[in-house]
């Protein structure tokens, strides 16, 4: 299956069967959605990937009982920062250092630019600055879920608030943004399974100028 096909037969899962991935598979979209493109390379975000039952039990009570919280095999969650600490830009200049083998010194303006650009702007703007993060690194992990065979159901539909008391992260610099459910549709519970897929036709959604 390529790329196109594989976009084609992705949706938005409505139903899991609870089905199990593969433990290579999971590892490759987790791995797929750490790779993901990033403002500044900054990575902006925390990512939880769930299968302890009890705690999606929790999750799905605030979650509008979304059914696929309880069906899927791995449930991740993307938690944006809302602390943006001088420490946390520091820390990424030194791995950049360390792992590209260059002096801490060399990198200064960018540290210097990356800082003055944080300060610049209000912490609500920069935490609305990572959620966008977190939405490239959920669309990094429907792309390899799909490539993979498995199905991914993006969910904003849940109390974040109450998702950050669940996760231990409240008042710890993060706040949960969206989730994204993994396992295997249940085609005879699903009725989204065979539809087919709708989108826009090119010529009303795309303009070459």
């Amino acid at each position: 299956m390529n790329l196109q096909e594989a976009l084609h037969w992705r949706y938005a899962t409505k139903r899991m069967n609870g089905q199990k991935i593969e433990s290579a598979k999971a590892d490759r979209i987790i791995e797929s959605i750490r790779l993901s493109a990033s403002s500044l390379g900054l990575q902006p975000y925390h990512i939880f990937v769930i299968e302890d039952k009890a705690l999606l039990t929790k999750i799905h009570e605030n979650a509008c009982k979304q059914p696929q919280i309880l069906e899927a095999s791995h449930v991740v969650v993307f938690a944006a920062w809302n602390d943006f600490s001088d420490s946390k830009v520091d820390a990424y200049m030194q791995q950049i250092a360390a792992e590209r083998n260059v002096p801490l010194e060399s990198l200064k303006g960018f540290e210097d630019n990356i800082k003055g650009l944080i300060k610049s702007r209000s912490t609500a703007d920069n935490t609305t600055w990572a959620a966008k993060q977190t939405y490239i690194a959920l669309g990094f992990g429907l792309v390899a879920a799909a490539i993979e065979q498995v199905d991914a159901t993006p969910m904003e539909g849940f109390n974040p608030a109450a998702l950050d008391e669940i996760l231990g992260i409240k008042g710890k610099g993060l706040q949960s943004t969206v989730i994204l459910s993994l396992g295997y549709r249940d085609e005879a519970n699903d009725y989204l399974a065979k539809a087919k897929k709708i989108r826009r036709k090119k010529e009303d959604l795309i303009t070459s100028l």
